[in-house]
């Protein structure tokens, strides 16, 4: 890292500037906090949900915080409680969570639901150990919940602190092997009386003031003894492992229409977008097909890039591979049918198109 010109604080590793620092984060929370549906105010006496506090867990993995809020008050208000949210029929689950992304997500959200009513009554367990041993739970979530909504001393770590952590301790190893230094770090500082918030308010700092390009460096609460404050490069900090070349994948989706209806299938459970009604289509390969496309688009997972080509085929029984669970589908009320984006794309391109 270098770092530019001018006078920079050079703390020792367990310096006196390191005491104060989740004082001083806590006092910037209390006046600077971001308003979130699912998170109770600093200050604000109220018990969290445990139930909320999961649902914007689960639902900000890999997830940015506008796109959630949405999902968030509609499930919320239609699903109140975990009660009603694990009795909910799974299709409408998937529908209402379509455009979010990640599926698997959206699978887990109602497995944990059911195993949080059929094996503690409908209320969440307050222990990190606990947490983890529901379904779709993992490290971080459990260490989120458990501070958030039950108090608990746990070590909350997403990319946002990450981040802080990395750059306030000018830790350079690269990623993921400087998350044991990170965590390291992080562990002495948490609070026992406010855990929670102090998350909540890394979190925070991450997000507004700590960015990934271009941090505010100026108006940190802990800039005085940020090791990387004034490093010329600081926007590379945490150090991420360069990226690997994404392999491209085509397939085909098959436009099934009779007198204004669409059929659509619903995707195996198992795989990509599973569970989700969908077009009918043939498997994704490297392959580039040959038929001619009425329309396509390009779509991006996390570990390949697709593009998908839509046809127009006959009635289901001549096409290879549909599903003999399809359903014909108005298409007036398509956005009923809880399209994942993949497919609501290449739907509205379709009917741009073709009127």
């Amino acid at each position: 890292m270098s770092k530019a010109a001018g006078p920079h604080p050079n703390p020792s590793a367990e310096g006196e500037g390191f005491k104060g620092f989740a004082d001083r984060i806590l006092r910037w929370y209390d006046r600077a906090a971001r308003v979130l549906p699912w998170r109770i105010a600093p200050g604000d006496r109220s018990v969290p949900d445990p139930y909320r506090v999961w649902m914007a867990e689960i639902m900000l993995q890999q997830t940015t915080v506008a796109a959630v809020a949405g999902y968030f008050a509609r499930f919320t208000a239609r699903w109140p409680t975990v009660a009603d949210l694990a009795a909910a029929d799974d299709a409408d689950v998937m529908a209402a969570w379509a455009g979010l992304g990640y599926y698997a997500r959206a699978r887990n959200l109602l497995a944990c639901a059911r195993a949080v009513v059929e094996r503690h009554g409908g209320r969440f367990p307050d222990t990190e150990a606990e947490l983890r041993a529901l379904p779709g739970i993992g490290d971080y979530t459990a260490a989120s919940v458990a501070a958030i909504a039950f108090g608990r001393a746990a070590v909350v770590i997403d990319a946002n602190i990450e981040r802080v952590i990395a750059r306030h301790r000018l830790i350079t190893t690269p990623l993921p092997m400087a998350k044991r230094e990170i965590r390291a770090a992080l562990v002495p500082l948490v609070p026992e009386d406010r855990p929670g918030d102090f998350a909540q308010a890394l979190m925070d700092l991450g997000a507004t003031i700590c960015t990934p390009r271009g941090p505010a460096c100026a108006i940190c609460p802990v800039m005085a003894d940020c090791r990387a404050r004034g490093c010329a490069d600081i926007d590379r900090l945490p150090v991420k492992p360069p990226k690997k070349a994404k392999p491209h994948r085509h397939g085909l989706a098959y436009w099934i229409e009779v007198q204004g209806k669409l059929w659509l299938v619903r995707r195996p459970d198992k795989g990509m977008l599973g569970g989700m009604r969908a077009l009918p289509g043939s498997d994704w390969s490297d392959v580039r097909p040959r038929e001619s496309a009425i329309a396509s688009v390009d779509h991006g997972f996390t570990h390949f890039d697709l593009t998908l080509a839509l046809v127009r085929r006959e009635a289901p029984p001549k096409v290879p591979g549909a599903a003999a669970e399809g359903q014909w589908w108005p298409i007036s009320d398509l956005d009923a049918a809880g399209l994942p984006t993949l497919y609501r794309k290449l739907v509205d391109k379709m009917l741009e198109k073709h009127g």
